[in-house]
């Protein structure tokens, strides 16, 4: 498929990109006929004049479980889509360590949406880090970005040397045209691109502008958890994973390619679009996901159940059991517990958790988090219900009710996230934020029964 593009006053618009559906895979797909070498992965000569190239995402040595690559065939290897590099500037996109200098001491923090942007800003330009854990440099650790633009990434390109790219849209409706295919993604989708690959992102549909959440992760690449006990079914299933179909963009024009580099930036000037893979075949690819396709599980009895079952993506590490960083959900469900408080219990985690709402409201909070908004509660600190939820929770009839309209979602990290000084200082910090549990007053009175 030679993509085109029509740029219109708005935004830019394209055909509908196809899919692959599955989770890890090891997927083939040309967009000319022949251009994918069959048999071999690097011939003398390849059809069409295409370069044959390996992108690795993991030691070449890696067990066979974890080992990820992929064989491209491109109109020019990849040595041409970087020239020298010069020093570029992203003074809001931060990496871990952090040690950001601002006056916001310790506490549970939560956001208004990001302001609206008033000058032309590309969804590179838009990345505003909120917080960040770990370490970049020796690749563990994650960091929690929010966005917002309105124009669209033409001529520029950027790859991520530091780690994957999970994209939570919020508002607005993504393309992310990446080396290996077409991704359009809507509120209540993802989209992962993994580390060191190429794309560019513009708007599609009509929004005053374009807002959502990045998961920049540092270590281990997501995978899905394991079941265990649940068996082969429910949660995030493999089927409903779409990796794009090949395209490329055959563009001779003045391009710029940008790169994140061990938590720098820098730039390149090219004399074409970088994007022309005519055919791949591997498994180490981008994918997008549908959030509506996870089939939560829960209690039919009586608790609630730890949030870990609603994980969609978790990051590993050595330590069996605790994630680099996990992508959680809270997504549309029944509520049939008995004798249950049924919402998210008080708690104090070791992980630390940086939250973002979709759309609707979260069952925890009844007024103050919303759409686009963000929170953020460290290890050790103590969260829960407000007291509005509480009492509603605590008087609530309980016969089976259907939480609807809902999208909520969680980066929690074993690492704790620290504060950037944008996101200390952002006015849409919300300073009354700890007033929510102020109705939580003293009950007990020491004399036996439930009150």
């Amino acid at each position: 498929m030679l993509e085109k593009t029509a740029t219109t006053a708005a935004n830019v618009t394209t055909n509908s990109p196809g899919y692959m559906p599955g989770f890890g895979n090891d997927f083939e797909t040309e967009s000319l006929p022949g251009a994918l070498p069959q048999g071999q992965n690097s011939p003398q000569k390849c059809n069409y004049g295409l370069y044959a190239e390996q992108l690795s995402g993991s030691p070449f040595t890696a067990p066979r479980g974890t080992n990820e690559r992929s064989w491209l065939y491109r109109i020019r290897p990849s040595v041409r889509h970087t020239r020298r590099f010069s020093h570029a500037s992203y003074p809001l996109w931060k990496s871990a360590p952090c040690i950001d200098d601002h006056s916001l001491p310790l506490g549970q923090l939560r956001w208004n949406p990001l302001p609206a942007p008033v000058e032309k800003l590309n969804f590179l330009d838009g990345i505003r880090t909120m917080t960040a854990a770990g370490d970049v440099m020796t690749q563990v650790g994650m960091a929690a970005h929010a966005y917002v633009f309105n124009d669209d990434m033409i001529d520029d390109y950027f790859f991520d040397a530091d780690g994957e790219l999970l994209v939570v849209p919020q508002l607005g409706t993504i393309r992310v045209f990446t080396e290996m295919g077409i991704m359009d993604v809507e509120p209540s989708e993802i989209c992962l691109v993994p580390r060191g690959m190429m794309f560019k992102v513009s708007r599609l549909g009509e929004s005053s502008d374009w807002r959502g959440y990045i998961c920049e992760n540092y270590g281990a690449k997501f995978t899905l958890p394991d079941r265990g006990p649940i068996g082969a079914n429910c949660l995030a299933n493999p089927r409903d994973f779409k990796t794009p179909v090949a395209a490329y963009e055959d563009k001779e024009t003045p391009c710029r390619v940008h790169v994140k580099w061990c938590g720098k930036f820098y730039v390149t000037e090219i004399g074409h679009s970088p994007l022309d893979v005519v055919a791949w075949h591997g498994n180490y690819a981008p994918f997008k996901y549908d959030l509506r396709t996870f089939s939560p599980v829960g209690a039919i009895l009586f608790d609630h159940p730890d949030p870990s079952i609603f994980t969609v993506l978790t990051a590993p590490t050595e330590e069996s059991g605790t994630a680099n960083v996990d992508f959680v959900i809270f997504p549309p469900r029944w509520l049939v517990a008995e004798h249950t408080f049924r919402p998210p219990w008080y708690h104090r985690n070791i992980m630390s958790e940086f939250m973002g709402l979709i759309h609707g409201q979260y069952d925890a909070k009844e007024e103050g988090f919303v759409p686009g908004g963000m929170s953020l509660h460290n290890m050790m600190l103590p969260h829960g219900p407000d007291a509005t939820g509480y009492d509603k929770a605590s008087h609530a009839d309980l016969k089976p009710v259907k939480l609807d309209h809902t999208m909520a979602f969680m980066f929690e990290t074993r690492y704790p996230q620290q504060l950037t000084r944008y996101a200390a200082e952002l006015e849409t910090l919300q300073d009354n934020y700890l007033d929510c549990w102020d109705g939580l007053e003293r009950k007990f009175d020491g004399t036996p029964g439930i009150r």
